[in-house]
């Protein structure tokens, strides 16, 4: 009997690569599954998805518009729309269930499919769960989760701690060290740092970087920066005097070659970099965005510095901070291998596979 799933969700690659990884296990575990995916209209899971070979739905949705309020004018307008959209595609499709990963496109989805009694599954990726979720979760068969202590956001009995799911390209990936850095254009015998902030870059960390660039030639350390669209020009020009130990990037799809050349990573704390940081057990300097919904980001990143898995530098701290801290860490062997020992044993590989299993067994 052929199974009909609904993954709903999107807005940032941080809920869009979770949602295609969930997607791929279920192909996995039952290859004639029929997958629609259904996400914000004009947001990166439109092009994302295609490109992946599934079906997706766009919904006329945004989110509450913190920075100028005057935007949200439209927005009851908006969910109206979406909700009833969103009916109009339970009605065609007819699933068997709904997954909810998160984003803009998740609650009109996961409100409509809960009134008609079509079973639903969270994906909390975060350690702080949103609003939507938390009204989601009441009426939610299970929801999986990737952080510890989250009954004071759901109920208990629901809970299903599976981790956040990671891109086959990075748990399955077989690049070597040497590789990753020839790729780049790397010297093998010298210390890498990997800076990242996330598929728009991060503001903080790529002013934090510029007046470090030539303290990094100096001290004969390697920089691969992937810097985001905004910035790059910038960075290029700054960079260009030390091409030889800097390599600056708009975006890297070669995530696991990135992570395999880096001695320590200096990121975002996104639930989905953390999941991707926890399976290629590196060593780490999160940099919390600090106007995430909830500032789930410093949640996310103190659960892990409480651990003994990670530094935490916070974002207006970066410019004062950063080079200090990196520095030092790369002089300090014995932090380097505490950090990546237990970064290391939070990775959760599987973590697709499990949640799809779980999304299966409730239809069963």
């Amino acid at each position: 009997m052929q199974r009909k799933v609904i993954i709903a969700g999107g807005g940032t690659g941080g809920h869009i690569f979770p949602a295609i990884a969930i997607a791929n296990a279920l192909k996995k575990i039952q290859p004639d599954t029929d997958i629609l995916f259904v996400g914000a209209a004009g947001k990166m899971e439109m092009e994302k998805v295609p490109q992946a070979g599934y079906p997706i739905e766009g919904l006329e949705i945004v989110g509450f518009n913190r920075s100028n309020i005057f935007k949200n004018i439209l927005l009851p307008w908006k969910i109206w729309k979406s909700l009833r959209h969103a009916k109009g595609i339970l009605q065609r499709f007819q699933p068997d269930v709904v997954v909810g990963v998160g984003g803009y496109a998740s609650f009109p989805m996961l409100r409509q499919a809960q009134k008609n009694d079509i079973p639903t599954l969270i994906q909390e990726q975060n350690s702080f769960a949103g609003k939507t979720n938390k009204i989601l979760g009441k009426k939610a068969r299970k929801i999986c989760v990737a952080y510890d202590g989250m009954d004071k956001f759901f109920p208990a009995d629901k809970l299903i701690a599976t981790g956040n799911p990671v891109r086959n390209n990075i748990t399955q990936s077989a690049v070597t060290r040497e590789d990753a850095l020839q790729h780049f254009g790397l010297s093998n015998s010298k210390q890498t740092i990997f800076a990242v902030g996330g598929s728009l870059g991060a503001k903080s960390i790529n002013e934090g970087l510029l007046p470090l660039l030539e303290t990094i030639a100096e001290k004969d350390i390697q920089l691969i920066w992937q810097t985001g669209k905004p910035f790059f020009e910038t960075a290029k020009a700054a960079a260009a005097p030390y091409a030889s130990h800097i390599k600056v990037y708009d975006f890297i799809n070669v995530m696991d070659f990135a992570y395999k050349a880096a001695d320590v990573v200096v990121s975002r704390a996104g639930a989905l970099a953390i999941a991707e940081l926890c399976v290629v057990k590196k060593p780490v300097i999160f940099v919390p965005y600090p106007f995430a919904a909830e500032d789930h980001q410093t949640s996310n990143a103190m659960n892990l510095v409480n651990k003994k898995a990670g530094l935490i530098i916070r974002d207006d701290e970066v410019k004062s901070q950063l080079g200090n801290v990196v520095f030092n860490l790369l002089q300090n062997r014995a932090l380097m291998e505490q950090l990546e020992t237990n970064i290391g044993q939070l990775g959760r590989p599987n973590a697709d596979m499990v949640i799809a299993k779980e999304v299966l067994g409730i239809i069963a």
